[in-house]
C-alpha cells in the first residue's frame, strides 16, 4: 500500500494513523461498522513492529484510516468475543455459540508496510 499520495491536490492525506488509548474502542469502531446497515466488520490484524505487539485495523475509502494500539503482550488466543450489548471483550480459542456476540479473527502478519508512528 501506498502511504504518499502522488497529487498534491488530493485533499486528504494517504494515510492516517490513529492511535487509541484501548483496544476496547477499537472495538467500539468495528461493533458500529458491523451494526451499520452495511455492515462492513474490518478485520483486526496483529504484528509485532519494533519489538512491540501492535494490533489494528484499516479502512478508509478517500485514504487509508489505520486505528490501532500497542498490547502489553502478543495475543495467545485468536479470537476477540465481543459482547454486542455491554461492549465487552475477551480473547477466546474459537468462536462460540454467543448469538448476541460478534467474533473477531485476530489475523497474524508476518510483517506489514505500514511505519506506526510509536
Amino acid at each position: 500500500m501506498r502511504q504518499k499520495h502522488q497529487d498534491s491536490s488530493f485533499p486528504f492525506p494517504s494515510v492516517v494513523y490513529l492511535k487509541h488509548t484501548n483496544l476496547g474502542d477499537i472495538l467500539k469502531v468495528i461493533l458500529f461498522a458491523a451494526e451499520s446497515p452495511l455492515g462492513l466488520v474490518p478485520m483486526l490484524y496483529h504484528v509485532k513492529y519494533n519489538n512491540k505487539d501492535v494490533i489494528f485495523t484499516v479502512s478508509g475509502a478517500l485514504g487509508i484510516i489505520v486505528r490501532y494500539q500497542e498490547l502489553d503482550k502478543e495475543p495467545t488466543k485468536k479470537w476477540i468475543e465481543l459482547k454486542r450489548l455491554t461492549g465487552e471483550y475477551s480473547f477466546v480459542d474459537k468462536i462460540g455459540n454467543d448469538t448476541k456476540s460478534l467474533y473477531i479473527p485476530v489475523l497474524e502478519l508476518e510483517k506489514s508496510s505500514f511505519n506506526f508512528p510509536l
